[in-house]
C-alpha cells in the first residue's frame, strides 16, 4: 500500500454509522501511515451499527466544532443510513465538505454517505456510486450515478457497501496518496 506518512485524515460520522464502513477503512489508513481523528457533532463517543443491529461504541477524537479543515489533508464518510441522514442536515459538516473540496482535498464516501455530499451542494456535475437506494437523490442532485465497487473522480471516491469496502480502501489510499506530506 502507499505511504501515508504526515496524512491527517477527518473521518466524520455521527450515531447509526455502519461500523465496517468506517473501521475497515480506518484500519487501512492507519496502516498505510495516515492519522485518523474521528469526527462527530457531539463529543464522547457515538454508536454503530452493523446494518439494523447495534454495533460497537466508537469513541470521537474531536467535535464538528472544534475540527478545522485546514488541519486535515483528506476526509472519509462513512455511510449508513441513519448517519448519513442525521448528519447531512448539519451545517458544520456542509461547510467542512465544501471548505475541504474547494481545497481540492480528497473525499472518500461510501454507502448512504453520498447524501452528505448533495447535502454540501458537492455532487453536482460529478460521476459517482452509492447504496442503490439513494440513486434517484443522487440523480436528482445533478450527478451521475454508476452501478460499480468503486467510482474515482477527480478528488472523489466512492463504493455502494461494505462488500466493497476493499476496493473502496484500495483505491481511496490511493487517492489519498497524493494528498500525502513528503516525509
Amino acid at each position: 500500500m502507499s505511504d501515508l506518512a504526515g496524512l491527517r485524515v477527518a473521518m466524520i460520522a455521527t450515531d447509526g454509522v455502519e461500523q465496517p464502513e468506517l473501521t475497515e477503512p480506518k484500519r487501512a489508513l492507519e496502516e498505510a501511515g495516515a492519522t485518523v481523528d474521528v469526527i462527530a457533532p457531539k463529543s464522547g463517543s457515538i454508536q454503530a451499527f452493523h446494518h439494523h443491529d447495534k454495533g460497537d461504541m466508537i469513541e470521537v477524537d474531536r467535535t464538528l466544532d472544534e475540527a478545522r479543515p485546514e488541519d486535515y489533508g483528506a476526509v472519509v464518510l462513512p455511510g449508513g443510513a441513519l448517519n448519513a441522514d442525521a448528519i447531512r442536515r448539519v451545517p458544520a459538516l456542509q461547510q467542512f465538505l465544501v471548505q475541504m473540496d474547494r481545497s481540492g482535498k480528497p473525499l472518500a464516501a461510501i454507502c448512504h454517505a453520498p447524501w452528505e455530499l448533495i447535502s454540501a451542494n458537492i455532487a453536482r456535475g460529478r460521476t459517482l456510486t452509492s447504496y442503490f437506494t439513494i440513486q434517484d437523490d443522487i440523480r436528482n442532485a445533478g450527478a451521475n450515478w454508476v452501478d460499480e465497487e468503486v467510482v474515482v473522480d477527480g478528488n472523489l471516491v466512492t463504493s455502494r457497501k461494505p462488500d466493497d469496502i476493499p476496493a473502496f480502501n484500495r483505491e481511496m489510499v490511493k487517492l489519498f496518496s497524493g494528498a500525502a506530506v513528503p516525509a
